[in-house]
């Protein structure tokens, strides 16, 4: 209990320094700078899995009061973007492989595990399974969500004229009846969807849930944002954990090739996003995030950061998964890729 009470407060001190500073999105990506680096040195920092689990309902059901009729009828000119990204997907494990294996001599199994851009822990299970390096591709990958949730919303802030300070709204709140009505199906939507081994399934139930009731205005109004910025913050402090038991050794044999990974991640992703943007209507903050190869949730929660369609985000993460799980044992099966 003491170690979850000093990792919640330096994740709180991460915040308030980063919304001090004025950095884009600070209540997710202040913590996760803050609670990394002192993972890094030393301190045991930990998320109990059901106060993770309670902060993706709450964020699920805040990106559900922005699913509209209008938003879902654009899903007709989705197809474009899914055939894309799934290419961009494959370019980035693929020519990333062959940078680890180029560069920084890795073997093959260990390259194509560690340069897939995302599904960590089906990635885990592969790397166990077939004798990869696991805390090299564990690390590598850990480094990959950190970044791009560092960066993706710099970037949006250099291309775009986003409010990214998620300042306090005086907007009309639900009403606590409502709010407990919601949780409590999204609670009980979240567990069935696990049951089920639904990637994200909390955050998935929370966001089904709030979407109906809104839709239907059965439920209207918005999610306090104390609670709202309360689940980012500890989102970002739960990035941070992953560093947790990370050596000096094992940071430095993985942080150059990291960093090369995540670049060319943000390289890819931002062509393919450009080029979905020319050929389609869909917005390019929209297409960049949901794009950007990050953990699920994180990238999904901060569509709601960067006033992107949480629905069109939440898909397309959702396919990334979906395609990985398929694309990643055939590329280990076919000794040509990477």
């Amino acid at each position: 209990m003491q170690s979850v009470l000093i990792t919640l407060l330096i994740g709180a001190c991460g915040a308030a320094a980063a919304w001090v500073a004025g950095l884009p999105a600070p209540f997710l990506t202040g913590p996760a700078m803050v609670v990394s680096v002192a993972a890094l040195l030393g301190v045991n920092c930990t998320i109990p899995i059901i106060l993770r689990d309670l902060c993706f309902v709450i964020i699920g059901l805040s990106l559900g009061t922005g699913v509209t009729p209008e938003i879902l009828s654009a899903a007709r000119t989705w197809p474009v973007s899914l055939i894309i990204m799934c290419l961009a997907i494959a370019l980035i494990m693929l020519s990333g492989a062959w940078m680890f294996r180029r560069f920084f001599e890795m073997d093959r199994k260990t390259s194509l595990l560690a340069s897939s851009p995302g599904h960590l822990s089906y990635v885990l299970g592969f790397s166990a399974d077939i004798g990869a390096n696991v805390a090299l591709v564990a690390v590598t990958q850990s480094l990959r969500v950190l970044i791009l949730t560092l960066m993706v919303p710099a970037m949006v802030a250099l291309l775009m004229d986003a409010d990214m300070s998620m300042r306090l709204s005086e907007g009309e709140q639900l009403s606590y009846l409502h709010l407990a009505i919601l949780f409590g199906l999204a609670i009980g939507l979240g567990w069935g969807l696990k049951r089920l081994s639904v990637p994200a399934a909390f955050l998935f139930g929370g966001m089904v849930v709030s979407s109906f009731g809104h839709g239907a205005d059965l439920t209207p109004g918005a999610m306090p944002q104390v609670l709202t910025i309360g689940s980012f913050a500890i989102m970002g402090t739960l990035i941070g954990t992953r560093f947790s038991g990370v050596t000096p050794t094992m940071l430095a044999s993985a942080a150059l090739g990291g960093v090369c990974l995540t670049a060319l991640s943000l390289v890819v992703a931002f062509l393919a996003a450009l080029l979905v943007a020319t050929l389609t209507t869909l917005p390019l903050t929209d297409l960049l995030i949901a794009f950007a190869p990050g953990g699920l949730e994180t990238m999904v929660a901060m569509s709601a950061i960067l006033g992107a369609d949480p629905a069109f985000v939440a898909f397309h993460h959702l396919a990334r998964l979906l395609f990985l799980s398929v694309f990643v044992p055939a590329a280990l099966a076919f000794k040509r890729f990477g």
